[in-house]
C-alpha cells in the first residue's frame, strides 16, 4: 500500500511540474508580447509607468513559477521540501505584490499587514539560512 502512495505521489507531483512548466511557457510568451506591445503602442519605445508594474509584476510571476518548479523538483528527487526555498518563494510572491500595489487604494492596516508579513518571512527565511549554515560547518569539522 504504501508502495502504492509513493507512485501516487510521483505522478501526481510530475503531472503539476508538467502543468507549471506550460503555465510558464505561457506567462513567457505572455510577458514578451506585452514587452512588445506597450513598445510600439505610442509614444514608441517609452513605456508608462503602469505599464512598467504590469511588466515587472508579469517578470517576478514567471520567476516565481520558475521557483516553484524548483521546489516541486527537488520534493521529486529527494523527497523532501527545502524551507528556504519555500520562504524565497513566499518572498517574491509578497514582493510582486507590494510592486503592482496600488498605495492609494488599500488601507494602512493592510500595508501594516503586509509589513508584517515581509518582516516574519526575512526573519524566518534569515534563521533557516543560519542554521543550515551552521550545520555545514559542524559536519565539515567532524
Amino acid at each position: 500500500m504504501l508502495l502504492l502512495l509513493k507512485k501516487f505521489e510521483r505522478i501526481i507531483v510530475s503531472a503539476l511540474i508538467v502543468m507549471m512548466a506550460v503555465t510558464i511557457f505561457l506567462a513567457t510568451i505572455e510577458l514578451g508580447w506585452l514587452i512588445i506591445k506597450d513598445i510600439i503602442t505610442p509614444p514608441i519605445i517609452l513605456l508608462e509607468i503602469d505599464e512598467l508594474l504590469d511588466i515587472f509584476g508579469l517578470f517576478l510571476l514567471v520567476l516565481l513559477g520558475i521557483e516553484l518548479v524548483s521546489t516541486l523538483k527537488t520534493y521529486l528527487t529527494e523527497n523532501e521540501i527545502h524551507v528556504e526555498v519555500v520562504f524565497a518563494v513566499a518572498l517574491i510572491a509578497i514582493g510582486r505584490k507590494v510592486i503592482i500595489l496600488d498605495v492609494k487604494e488599500i488601507s494602512s492596516l493592510s500595508l501594516l499587514g503586509i509589513a508584517a508579513i515581509i518582516i516574519a518571512l526575512s526573519v524566518g527565511y534569515f534563521l533557516v539560512k543560519r542554521t543550515s549554515h551552521g550545520r555545514g560547518s559542524q559536519d565539515a569539522g567532524k
